[in-house]
């Protein structure tokens, strides 16, 4: 293959927007928050359609603070938040204007709860994005005929549309539930089409599931998905279009609500894990699930906190980084931003007396293959610290002298900024 067919291609504006967001928060809240067992509740369960309708009638929303939530969403670093305007059960979070009374409007809460999220991210200067569903169980959209899988698609796109009028420039639309009919035409040229006309500048995702993490389905996909799984590099060359990719998971095993899930995933685990998706370039969707009320829990609040306390000295790197074509050992990389690479360290050890001081890793050299531009000076980012680092230019090889986290931190995941010569190219 020639040069120009191994290219490239150049990512559209609203994607280079989108990777430089990085962090971002997933919210599942619906009428099965009230269940607090899941967002999949309806379904496992079995529950009629007509007993699961009578949910609405006591969802009130009345904990649901859309500008509280964002500016929480902001305390942790994050610059957008993606919320279920419509699940799988069917139920809208805002005005269907007819198609539908199972929604926010026809509830006991009696608003639209998207127009009031709408406002409330854009009052924080948090980017709003709409996740909706296209399997919907109300209209057995994955076992129907075909003639009935043909009106849902009408309504489906009538319902889109809403979300694409009604509510101003938004950062995009992730859709979710293909998988469940795979050999159906969905149409996503039409759906697509009017996305791109009412919303040019909004990202379009279509969740390809547990199954298909990564994969691209669809020509007009800007970023493809990794549902509770490590995105990998994506290897661009040649391709038609430039697309990112995204990593979205669950603090605890469930998306929506689970009043008796404990299994939380650590802080250190998500910071490591946001690490891990910049690493390729990908953004980070870390989904919380708020109370039947729609406050975000307890627990939740804190762990988002504490993030954005790391992300704090580390925000150069983490929203505008790229990744290099340079070797480290382990699960070690370097990032590029602004002319400076940043090097994330990964298992360093807390220096201290060796009665109160539990070692957690190695510190000392750390080699990168791949540099070939001179280093003028290296420190860690958190406390300015200087770092010692040796060289040799001609073979591509560095080695920076790590130190270990002073007494009373740990970062989990440290980085170093490392700065050139000026007359390095």
């Amino acid at each position: 293959m020639s040069a120009p067919e191994m290219a490239i291609p150049k990512p559209e504006p609203r994607v280079e927007r989108f990777e430089k967001m990085a962090f971002g928060l997933f919210l599942h809240w619906g009428v099965y928050s009230q269940l607090g067992q899941g967002e999949w509740i309806m379904h496992r369960k079995s529950i009629p359609i007509e007993e699961y309708t009578k949910l609405k009638d006591t969802f009130t929303a009345s904990q649901f603070d859309a500008q509280s939530i964002a500016w929480l969403a902001r305390q942790a670093g994050m610059k957008y938040i993606t919320l279920t305007t419509r699940h799988h059960d069917g139920f809208s979070l805002y005005d269907t204007r007819g198609l539908s009374d199972f929604d926010a409007p026809h509830s006991a809460a009696k608003r639209d709860l998207i127009a009031e999220f709408v406002e409330g991210c854009r009052a924080e200067g948090i980017v709003p994005f709409f996740y909706h569903t296209t399997l919907d169980w109300r209209w057995q959209s994955n076992t129907c005929d075909d003639a009935a899988f043909e009106k849902y698609l009408d309504y489906l796109h009538a319902s889109v549309e809403i979300l694409c009028t009604r509510y101003g420039q938004i950062g995009g639309l992730w859709f979710d539930g293909d998988w469940s009919r795979p050999k159906a035409d969905w149409k996503r040229d039409r759906l697509y089409g009017m996305i791109r006309r009412l919303q040019p500048e909004a990202i379009i995702v279509n969740n390809t599931g547990l199954q298909h993490p990564g994969e691209i389905g669809h020509p007009e996909i800007d970023s493809v998905t990794y549902e509770q799984a490590m995105p990998r590099a994506l290897d661009r060359r040649g391709q038609p279009k430039y697309v990112t990719g995204e990593m979205c998971q669950t603090m605890n095993s469930h998306w929506g609500v689970g009043r008796m899930d404990f299994n939380y995933k650590s802080t250190a685990e998500l910071i490591q894990t946001l690490c891990g998706s910049r690493r390729v370039g990908a953004n980070y969707l870390l989904n919380v699930g708020p109370t039947a009320e729609g406050a975000i829990p307890d627990l939740e609040a804190a762990t988002l906190r504490a993030i954005g306390r790391w992300i704090e000295p580390h925000a150069e790197p983490i929203y505008n980084g790229k990744p290099v074509g340079a070797k480290c050992l382990g699960r070690d990389f370097v990032l590029q931003s602004g002319g400076k690479w940043y090097y994330f360290a990964f298992d360093l050890r807390i220096s201290g007396h060796e009665n109160v001081t539990l070692a957690v890793g190695g510190a000392g050299p750390r080699t990168i293959q791949g540099l070939r531009k001179p280093i003028r000076a290296a420190r860690w980012l958190d406390d300015g610290s200087p770092l010692q680092f040796a060289q040799n230019l001609d073979g591509g090889f560095a080695a920076i002298d790590l130190t270990g986290y002073p007494y009373g931190s740990n970062y989990v995941v440290r980085v170093a900024e490392i700065e050139f010569a000026a007359d390095s190219r």
